[in-house]
């Protein structure tokens, strides 16, 4: 009997996702056919991996189109359906939302979350008068969003402002989205800064980049032993890139497999990945300017 994609509570909204998250950015990968994503996406959904990310920009909003076309015939009640924008007015923000949800063919994201908060002016942005928390907080009462959170790639200090930020204009986020992984461990670490607030304010943990975009497995740490580690962090999800039914495999195994690790086995890992950590190198996302995209596209922010 092949064992189910095991479950984890989203923070404190009572929703229960699948600890492995399905990826938007690599699911509209040119190089794929829109056929085989849909495909893959829904032998995901199949298999119980419920949580599906996404985001405005990714690959032009046809992440967003392919992924829409996937959960129709009764696979979008079955899943839970996540988006970003990166407007940081609220105008902006209300607009790609908009767009989402057609390219999504939904009347509703069971979470929204702001993209790429990376500069240091994001939070002051998003939460000033007419910034796009408006228009989150505005669609949720008007039931197109269900939850809000954010995410970043960057600097985990940007993350505790933002979230000092949603304390003082009174929004506790439901989620918030960061780098997880071995070599995050060691250097510029979102988890040893940002995790444990989120654990204490009982926020949901969405992990991503357990895999360093692949860069990570250069260092001689295997793909079962990144997911596991972010896994057996207190994260509700793990979004893992899947552009492949031999990805998705993967995923669902480490999934499947996944056992909490003792002390030996983190300590372990870390010590294996310690030195190769020290530069960034594997983590360009917060070295260089490859992944931010609202900084080569300043347009998307408004």
């Amino acid at each position: 009997m092949i064992e189910k994609v095991p479950r984890r509570m989203l923070g404190q909204t009572g929703e229960m996702v699948s600890a492995i998250g399905l990826g938007g950015f690599h699911i509209g990968n040119p190089e794929l056919s829109e056929r085989e994503s849909i495909r893959i996406i829904r032998t995901a959904i199949d298999n119980g991996i419920t949580f599906m990310d996404n985001c405005w920009d990714y690959r032009g909003g046809q992440s967003e189109v392919r992924m829409g076309k996937a959960l129709s015939d009764g696979y979008r009640e079955r899943a839970f359906l996540m988006t970003k924008v990166d407007g940081r007015d609220k105008r902006t923000a209300a607009r790609q939302l908009d767009e989402s949800l057609r390219r999504l063919r939904t009347d509703h994201v069971d979470l929204l979350q702001f993209h790429e908060v990376i500069h240091a002016d994001d939070p002051d942005r998003i939460f000033a008068k007419g910034g796009a928390v408006e228009a989150a907080i505005e669609a949720r009462e008007e039931g197109r969003v269900r939850y809000i959170g954010f995410t970043g790639h960057k600097n985990p200090d940007i993350h505790i402002r933002m979230l000092e930020a949603a304390a003082e204009h009174g929004l506790r986020f439901d989620a918030v989205q960061m780098p997880l992984n071995v070599m995050d461990a060691h250097y510029d670490s979102f988890e040893r800064t940002v995790l444990p607030l989120l654990v204490r304010e009982g926020i949901g943990v969405l992990g991503m980049k357990a895999l360093g975009d692949g860069g990570i497995l250069d260092a001689g740490i295997s793909a079962m032993e990144c997911l596991h580690y972010a896994m057996n962090l207190p994260t509700s999800v793990v979004i893992t890139g899947i552009d492949s039914m031999e990805m998705l495999e993967q995923a669902l195994t480490a999934a499947r497999t996944f056992r909490p690790m003792s002390d030996d086995e983190v300590k372990s890992i870390l010590s294996r990945t310690a030195r190769a950590a020290e530069d960034g190198r594997y983590e360009l996302y917060k070295t260089a300017l490859k992944h931010d995209g609202t900084t080569m596209n300043p347009q998307w922010l408004g």
